[in-house]
């Protein structure tokens, strides 16, 4: 079985460090990862991810107005994103995934359990 192609977009460096290497190592994933929103359309364009973790609130870019072109491009249209925000606590969500604007999310900060849990749930199946 082909490895899951993710990336994962936030301006901190120490979450998608922590990340990347616990999905590396424990989710059978080819990890990219972007710390800088003004650059995660590219990064999206390079990589062909099955599934992307975007930073609702980052300082040179809004998450929502990156779903929204990630969504009108015409090679990364269909790709599933999750959105992590620092803006709703684990504990007001119950670590249940909700949804904003029609995409599921996770409260920072994020078990890497539930993260495989949320590859496993939204990531694209590709032959």
């Amino acid at each position: 079985m082909r490895k899951r192609r993710i990336l994962l977009v936030d301006d901190e460096a120490s979450i998608t460090r922590a990340l990347a290497m616990y999905l590396t190592e424990n989710g059978d994933c080819e990890v990219c990862v972007e710390n800088k929103g003004s650059r995660a359309l590219a990064a999206a364009r390079s990589s062909k991810p099955d599934l992307i973790f975007l930073d609702m609130v980052m300082p040179d870019a809004d998450g929502g107005a990156l779903a929204a072109e990630i969504q009108t491009d015409p090679v990364l249209k269909g790709t599933p994103i999750v959105f992590l925000t620092a803006l709703v606590s684990r504990r007001e969500t119950g670590g249940a995934t909700m949804t904003i604007g029609g995409y599921p999310f996770l409260a920072k900060p994020v078990h890497p359990e539930t993260v495989l849990a949320a590859i496993a749930e939204h990531a694209r199946e590709r032959n």
